[in-house]
């Protein structure tokens, strides 16, 4: 269980990260700046770290059925 938690935890802090840099970017983007490739920029930042948080959620879950299901055997 303790890993699960260290897992959870970088996974939280990276795209946690991520999602802030992203926001920044199409912020930025969006009013800030006169070049608009940086809201698409932006965007696809935040879609890759919600991307990278889901996917590192179903790998944490499909551990855990796997041993649940390897224990009662």
């Amino acid at each position: 269980m303790e890993s699960k938690l260290k897992i959870l935890n970088a996974l939280k802090f990276t795209s946690g990260s991520i999602t802030i840099i992203g926001i920044v970017i199409f912020i930025l983007g969006l009013f800030e700046s006169g070049y608009s490739i940086l809201t698409p920029v932006g965007v696809g930042t935040i879609v890759g770290a919600v991307f990278i948080f889901l996917m590192g959620m179903f790998l944490v879950a499909s551990e855990e059925m796997v041993t649940k299901i390897g224990r009662h055997q």
